[in-house]
Protein backbone atom coordinates (compact mmCIF):
# COMPACT_ATOMS: atom_id res chain seq x y z
CA UNK A 1 0.00 0.00 0.00
CA UNK A 2 2.81 2.13 0.62
CA UNK A 3 4.34 2.00 -2.05
CA UNK A 4 1.21 2.81 -4.12
CA UNK A 5 0.56 5.95 -1.90
CA UNK A 6 4.40 6.65 -3.37
CA UNK A 7 3.41 6.19 -7.13
CA UNK A 8 -0.35 8.08 -7.03
CA UNK A 9 0.07 10.93 -4.91
CA UNK A 10 2.97 12.41 -7.79
CA UNK A 11 0.14 11.47 -10.60
CA UNK A 12 -2.63 13.26 -8.68
CA UNK A 13 -0.43 16.05 -8.00
CA UNK A 14 0.37 16.40 -11.57
CA UNK A 15 -3.21 15.88 -12.77
CA UNK A 16 -4.12 18.93 -10.46
CA UNK A 17 -1.90 20.73 -11.44
CA UNK A 18 -2.48 19.91 -15.41
CA UNK A 19 -5.15 22.31 -16.14
CA UNK A 20 -3.97 25.43 -13.92
CA UNK A 21 -3.34 27.65 -17.06
CA UNK A 22 0.59 27.26 -17.23
CA UNK A 23 2.06 28.28 -20.21
CA UNK A 24 5.25 26.38 -20.23
CA UNK A 25 6.28 22.77 -20.79
CA UNK A 26 9.06 21.26 -18.07
CA UNK A 27 10.66 18.16 -19.44
CA UNK A 28 13.02 16.03 -16.81
CA UNK A 29 15.84 17.54 -18.24
CA UNK A 30 15.09 20.78 -16.61
CA UNK A 31 14.35 22.68 -19.61
CA UNK A 32 11.77 24.61 -20.37
CA UNK A 33 9.68 25.37 -23.58
CA UNK A 34 6.70 27.58 -24.25
CA UNK A 35 3.61 25.33 -24.26
CA UNK A 36 2.31 26.27 -28.08
CA UNK A 37 6.09 25.59 -29.26
CA UNK A 38 5.55 22.09 -31.58
CA UNK A 39 8.80 22.64 -33.79
CA UNK A 40 12.24 23.42 -33.89
CA UNK A 41 14.57 24.14 -36.58
CA UNK A 42 18.29 24.43 -36.60
CA UNK A 43 19.82 26.04 -39.79
CA UNK A 44 24.09 24.61 -40.34
CA UNK A 45 26.49 26.43 -38.56
CA UNK A 46 28.90 28.11 -41.40
CA UNK A 47 32.03 28.24 -40.90
CA UNK A 48 33.53 32.07 -40.70
CA UNK A 49 36.21 31.69 -38.66
CA UNK A 50 39.86 32.49 -40.21
CA UNK A 51 40.71 28.77 -39.95
CA UNK A 52 38.10 26.51 -41.27
CA UNK A 53 37.75 23.01 -40.70
CA UNK A 54 36.47 20.50 -42.65
CA UNK A 55 33.41 19.15 -41.55
CA UNK A 56 33.03 21.25 -38.12
CA UNK A 57 29.97 22.98 -39.30
CA UNK A 58 27.64 19.47 -39.48
CA UNK A 59 29.75 18.07 -36.40
CA UNK A 60 28.43 21.28 -34.32
CA UNK A 61 24.69 21.27 -36.17
CA UNK A 62 24.38 17.66 -35.69
CA UNK A 63 25.46 17.99 -31.89
CA UNK A 64 22.74 20.81 -31.37
CA UNK A 65 19.84 19.26 -33.17
CA UNK A 66 20.69 15.50 -31.61
CA UNK A 67 20.76 17.45 -28.13
CA UNK A 68 17.23 19.41 -28.97
CA UNK A 69 16.16 16.10 -29.78
CA UNK A 70 17.21 14.11 -26.85
CA UNK A 71 16.27 16.54 -24.20
CA UNK A 72 12.73 18.48 -26.09
CA UNK A 73 9.58 16.63 -27.58
CA UNK A 74 9.71 19.31 -30.35
CA UNK A 75 9.56 18.18 -33.95
CA UNK A 76 12.30 19.30 -36.04
CA UNK A 77 11.76 20.92 -39.65
CA UNK A 78 14.09 22.48 -41.84
CA UNK A 79 13.29 26.08 -41.48
CA UNK A 80 10.90 27.99 -39.71
CA UNK A 81 10.36 26.47 -36.70
CA UNK A 82 8.30 28.14 -33.53
CA UNK A 83 12.01 28.02 -32.08
CA UNK A 84 14.90 28.37 -34.06
CA UNK A 85 18.81 28.21 -34.22
CA UNK A 86 20.75 29.79 -36.95
CA UNK A 87 24.60 30.86 -36.49
CA UNK A 88 28.30 30.76 -36.87
CA UNK A 89 31.29 29.55 -36.12
CA UNK A 90 33.43 33.01 -35.42
CA UNK A 91 36.68 31.87 -34.31
CA UNK A 92 38.64 28.62 -34.00
CA UNK A 93 42.41 28.93 -32.81
CA UNK A 94 45.38 27.69 -30.71
CA UNK A 95 47.23 29.94 -28.81
CA UNK A 96 50.34 30.16 -26.35
CA UNK A 97 49.01 30.02 -22.57
CA UNK A 98 52.06 30.36 -20.48
CA UNK A 99 55.36 30.20 -21.31
CA UNK A 100 57.60 28.00 -19.05
CA UNK A 101 61.56 28.45 -18.13
CA UNK A 102 63.06 28.23 -21.36
CA UNK A 103 60.35 31.09 -22.68
CA UNK A 104 58.97 28.66 -24.90
CA UNK A 105 55.06 27.72 -23.86
CA UNK A 106 54.40 24.93 -21.85
CA UNK A 107 50.57 24.78 -22.35
CA UNK A 108 48.27 26.16 -25.23
CA UNK A 109 45.03 26.94 -25.32
CA UNK A 110 42.70 25.48 -28.32
CA UNK A 111 38.96 27.57 -28.19
CA UNK A 112 36.28 27.71 -30.03
CA UNK A 113 33.53 30.79 -30.56
CA UNK A 114 29.85 29.89 -31.74
CA UNK A 115 27.75 33.01 -32.69
CA UNK A 116 24.19 31.64 -32.23
CA UNK A 117 20.66 33.82 -33.38
CA UNK A 118 18.17 31.93 -31.58
CA UNK A 119 14.49 32.77 -32.20
CA UNK A 120 11.46 32.38 -29.67
CA UNK A 121 8.26 33.16 -31.67
CA UNK A 122 6.30 33.22 -28.73
CA UNK A 123 8.27 35.17 -26.36
CA UNK A 124 10.86 37.79 -28.16
CA UNK A 125 12.59 38.14 -24.35
CA UNK A 126 13.78 34.91 -24.88
CA UNK A 127 15.22 35.37 -28.15
CA UNK A 128 19.11 36.58 -28.37
CA UNK A 129 21.98 36.40 -30.39
CA UNK A 130 25.16 35.78 -28.69
CA UNK A 131 28.60 34.09 -29.05
CA UNK A 132 29.27 31.55 -26.60
CA UNK A 133 33.78 30.56 -26.82
CA UNK A 134 34.61 27.34 -24.67
CA UNK A 135 38.24 25.84 -24.63
CA UNK A 136 40.71 22.95 -23.83
CA UNK A 137 44.15 23.12 -22.22
CA UNK A 138 46.59 21.24 -24.11
CA UNK A 139 50.33 20.27 -23.58
CA UNK A 140 52.60 22.20 -26.09
CA UNK A 141 55.02 19.25 -26.61
CA UNK A 142 52.32 17.92 -28.56
CA UNK A 143 50.93 19.27 -32.02
CA UNK A 144 47.42 20.78 -32.63
CA UNK A 145 47.09 17.43 -34.85
CA UNK A 146 47.59 15.15 -32.57
CA UNK A 147 44.52 16.54 -29.39
CA UNK A 148 42.31 18.34 -32.26
CA UNK A 149 39.36 15.63 -33.28
CA UNK A 150 39.52 14.97 -28.95
CA UNK A 151 39.34 18.55 -27.95
CA UNK A 152 37.20 19.49 -30.45
CA UNK A 153 34.65 17.00 -29.59
CA UNK A 154 35.04 18.15 -25.75
CA UNK A 155 34.23 21.69 -27.14
CA UNK A 156 31.55 21.26 -29.40
CA UNK A 157 29.81 19.12 -26.24
CA UNK A 158 30.20 22.33 -23.82
CA UNK A 159 29.29 24.54 -26.73
CA UNK A 160 25.93 22.43 -27.22
CA UNK A 161 25.15 22.31 -23.98
CA UNK A 162 25.59 26.16 -23.55
CA UNK A 163 23.82 27.14 -26.06
CA UNK A 164 21.19 24.80 -25.32
CA UNK A 165 20.80 25.64 -21.31
CA UNK A 166 20.95 29.09 -22.76
CA UNK A 167 17.64 28.81 -24.41
CA UNK A 168 15.68 26.44 -22.74
CA UNK A 169 17.29 26.88 -18.98
CA UNK A 170 17.29 30.60 -19.59
CA UNK A 171 20.23 30.79 -17.31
Amino acid sequence: MHKAVRILLPLALLALTAGCGIKIRYSFTGASIPAEARTISIATFQNRASLVVPGLTQTLTDALIDMCRAQTNLDMVSSGGDLSFEGEISDYKTQPLTVGGNEQAAMNRFSISVRVRYVNSFNSDLSFDQTFTRYQDYNSALNLSEVEASLTEEIVKMLTEDIFNRAFVNW
